[in-house]
């Protein structure tokens, strides 16, 4: 809230007095106390964020191979090739359980 001087239209500053804050303008010699606290608090709306993988849509027409489930043991799992890192490095495989109740993922 920006506060002006109703003598001179200027706009007031902010200072310190000798026993609280007060505003004062830098034209003429209006100085008025402050009394109470103004403020107000504008919080920014977050973007909502997208599934870095694809989200479950990302899991529909993949292949499954052999792997071993480290939540529950079982033999099949579906998986994802994804380049993560820079193109000299290996790509990072993405394991989903083919158990239904399961359902855990990994990556190697």
């Amino acid at each position: 809230m920006l506060m002006f001087c109703p003598t001179c239209g200027n706009l007031l500053l902010v200072e310190e007095g000798t026993d609280s804050l007060r505003f004062s303008c830098n034209t003429c010699p209006y100085i008025c106390k402050i009394k109470r606290k103004i403020s107000t608090r504008i919080y920014p709306k977050l973007k909502e964020v997208d599934h870095v993988m694809g989200g479950a849509a990302a899991w529909e027409n993949v292949d499954s191979t052999d792997a071993d489930c480290p939540a529950c043991a079982h033999n099949r799992a579906y998986f994802m090739q994804m380049q993560t890192r820079s193109a000299d490095e290996p790509m990072t495989t993405f394991y989903k359980c083919c158990n239904p109740t399961c359902g855990h993922n990994w990556r190697e």
